[in-house]
């Protein structure tokens, strides 16, 4: 008699553990659930703001839009079919100041560029010093 009690007593108490187990699974469960709600509508919400944006964007990046606000702000005048020249009409290009296998380029640059400085950027000549 006193075995069936015994075992009595570990059947309950095996029956309580598995029920505070089975109680943390659910708890855990619903846990979940809730945080998978939450980044669903969070996904839903930046999915929502990113469709705005988009339209937002478009209607900033309207060609017409631009056009007009170019038009508006920027003291810009049409090109005319005269402005555009042949490619053989430009200037020549000036000669290197570094010879192309040169080891030390930028030092052959700055030797070069205190010899004639005005040479280096092939600009129009500075102020003349009497």
């Amino acid at each position: 008699m006193k075995f069936f009690r015994f075992l009595n007593l570990i059947v309950i108490c095996a029956l309580v553990v598995a029920a505070v187990h089975v109680y943390k699974i659910k708890f855990d469960s619903t846990v979940q659930a809730e945080r998978l709600a939450k980044l669903r509508s969070e996904i839903r919400k930046e999915r929502d703001a990113i469709a705005s944006l988009r339209a937002e964007w478009s209607t900033l990046d309207n060609p017409a839009r631009v056009q007009a606000l170019a038009q508006r702000h920027l003291k810009l005048n049409r090109m005319d079919a005269t402005q555009f020249d042949l490619l053989d009409k430009l200037p020549e290009r000036p000669p290197s100041l570094v010879p192309p296998d040169s080891a030390d380029p930028i030092g052959d640059y700055l030797e070069n560029f205190e010899d004639d400085p005005d040479f280096a950027t092939g600009s129009v000549p500075g102020p003349v010093t009497r």
